[in-house]
């Protein structure tokens, strides 16, 4: 059976992975300056190639711990993309994956080790390849698992405000949200858990903390619920 691969093409398949944070300053992007040729010292997605023992989520995992220190991360699948000359040194099919992630949470040390950066949306540089239709598809499912899903949640701060939780989803979905009804549908999915504690940054009064409830949320996605911002 297996002689009869051997008239076969060989092609290489890579992974490239579109990784989402979010600080104060909005939605920002994780780029890395390439370090070698083709279009040595551009901008690129962070990636790597599929291993002979791997599936390809254990790949982007790999490649995930590997750029940013951290396991257990959100992380998606999104397409596959063939053009025949999509990358000018081997015939190379890449599957692109995006992922969420704390910046506070990230091993800040490796992301300079590999010149990595991270950027804003508004402000990212032209990226190498097709890298570019791939963050523009990563935005677009972002957005639209953001609008029915509040699956934002892996961005932000182990406790948080609600005005942080609405700045989130405010910059995912590029648009300004009506403050009472966005709290009014949050709330009303009982997926958070109030705390006793205040933000006293944020005002004089200061602004009630919050956790996500991961157990709850997961009972609601067995409802099949709809966020519908």
């Amino acid at each position: 059976m297996l002689n009869s691969y051997s008239s076969a093409d060989k092609v290489l398949l890579a992974v490239d992975c579109i990784i989402f944070g979010f600080d104060s300053e909005g939605l920002k992007i994780l780029l890395i300056k390439r370090d070698f040729e083709p279009e040595k010292g551009k901008w690129s997605l962070i990636g790597g190639f599929l291993k002979r023992d791997e599936v390809l989520d254990d790949a982007a995992i790999r490649i995930l711990n590997t750029y940013t220190g951290l396991n257990d991360i959100y992380m998606e699948q999104l397409y596959a993309y063939s053009e025949i000359d999509r990358d000018p040194v081997e015939r190379t099919i890449s599957v692109s994956y995006y992922a969420l992630i704390n910046i506070e949470n990230h091993n800040a040390e490796l992301i300079k080790n590999y010149h990595a950066q991270w950027f804003s949306i508004a402000d990212a540089p032209n990226l190498i390849f097709d890298h570019n239709e791939m963050v523009q598809n990563a935005i677009k499912r972002l957005r639209y698992r953001t609008s029915i899903k509040p699956i934002g949640f892996e961005l932000l701060p182990e406790k948080f405000t609600m005005r942080q939780l609405l700045e989130l989803y405010e910059a995912i979905l590029s648009k300004e949200l009506d403050k009472r009804n966005f709290i009014s549908k949050i709330n009303s999915l009982e997926i958070l858990n109030k705390l006793d504690e205040k933000d006293m940054q944020s005002s004089r009064k200061g602004s009630y903390l919050y956790t996500f409830n991961k157990e709850k949320y997961e009972e609601k996605l067995l409802n099949d619920f709809v966020l519908n911002l």
